[in-house]
């Protein structure tokens, strides 16, 4: 049973209200992560799409970091030529991973030297919060009722199967085992099992490995994703393989988040940071700091690093593009072994 009929858009008679404009009538680049993959594309556009639709007063300029365009540079050349010094810079983005801390924030450095004239207020991604937390809870609401579970198996009996992206961060790998226990606590589920579908483990194989050994009626997969993409759909290839290799165990896969009232206001609230300059981010466990604050003593002076703008590193930017988006090429971290030498490093 796939639960694709669970609605990844819900913009037109949503409880998603019509909002008053923001005091500062500035342009606001929303940065997605980019996908080779059409759908991914286009989700990303029609998101950016309907959070313009909520309040017209200031322009939303969708644009990508990788993969596909337009880029970020392009998004920022689109601002300046309408005529903007100041522009307000969300990443949409579940987590702060090496994208947010580290790509984009280069990215924003190289624009800065191209406009020197222009101010970047960068945002925060989204993290655990209540919004999204209620999204998810709806959802397995949803799943309770006879239309989805025809034979009423009890959430005793039922596993949650949390499946991220995988980032080569351990700070944003641990904001998914904390997301996945905060919506497993209460719930009355059975128990909770985090895997990702790359670079980091367990793998989604072993996360439904794992899954099995509790003995359950039913597991449910929760891709812990904003948009579809190549990764949402070998989640779903995976799911459909193991529900053919083990029938006995009713497995049910539910879509990506999509366009949803709760992700709209959650993004307002990050707009809103932007504009009050409250934007705040945990700096402490982050890899790149760390090893900025290694090489500083190294060399004997501090390295103070204020975080105007998310994370502003002085290392080489370069990106490598280590997360798998080409699925014939070599997996860096496909051996458990190999990910444990490699993580806490810094490209």
């Amino acid at each position: 049973m796939l639960a694709t009929n669970l609605t990844t858009t819900q913009t037109e008679g949503s409880s998603a209200p019509q909002w008053s404009p923001l005091p500062i009538q500035r342009p606001l680049l929303l940065v997605g992560h980019g996908t080779r993959d059409a759908d991914g594309r286009q989700s990303l556009l029609d998101f950016a799409s309907a959070y313009q639709a909520l309040d017209v007063s200031r322009p939303v300029i969708p644009c990508f970091l990788e993969l596909t365009g337009p880029t970020i540079q392009e998004g920022v050349d689109r601002c300046v030529e309408q005529g903007y010094t100041e522009l307000s810079v969300l990443p949409i983005l579940l987590f702060a991973a090496r994208h947010n801390k580290f790509d984009v924030t280069n990215e924003l450095d190289r624009a800065r030297q191209r406009h020197p004239q222009v101010k970047f207020h960068y945002g925060r991604h989204f993290g655990i919060t209540p919004g999204i937390l209620e999204l998810w809870s709806d959802r397995l609401t949803q799943l309770d009722s006879v239309e989805h579970n025809p034979q009423q198996i009890s959430r005793e009996d039922t596993v949650l199967l949390f499946v991220g992206r995988g980032s080569s961060d351990p700070d944003a790998n641990s904001d998914v085992s904390k997301l996945a226990r905060i919506v497993w606590e209460g719930s009355g589920y059975q128990t909770v099992e985090v895997c990702f579908i790359g670079i980091t483990h367990p793998r989604l194989e072993e996360g439904f490995r794992r899954a099995r050994l509790y003995n359950p009626k039913r597991i449910i997969v929760l891709p812990y994703f904003l948009f579809t993409g190549a990764l949402v759909k070998k989640i779903y290839d995976i799911t459909a393989e193991q529900r053919l290799q083990f029938p006995d165990v009713e497995l049910v896969n539910l879509p990506e988040m999509g366009i949803q009232p709760q992700l709209l206001s959650v993004l307002r609230e990050r707009e809103i940071e932007t504009q009050l300059g409250q934007v705040q981010m945990n700096c402490e466990m982050c890899k790149f700091r760390l090893a900025a604050l290694t090489q500083a003593s190294a060399h004997g002076h501090s390295h103070d690093h204020g975080h105007d703008h998310g994370h502003s590193h002085d290392h080489d930017h370069s990106h490598s593009h280590d997360h798998g988006h080409n699925h014939t090429a070599i997996d860096p971290y496909a051996e458990p072994e190999q990910y444990h030498q490699r993580i806490w490093q810094v490209p």
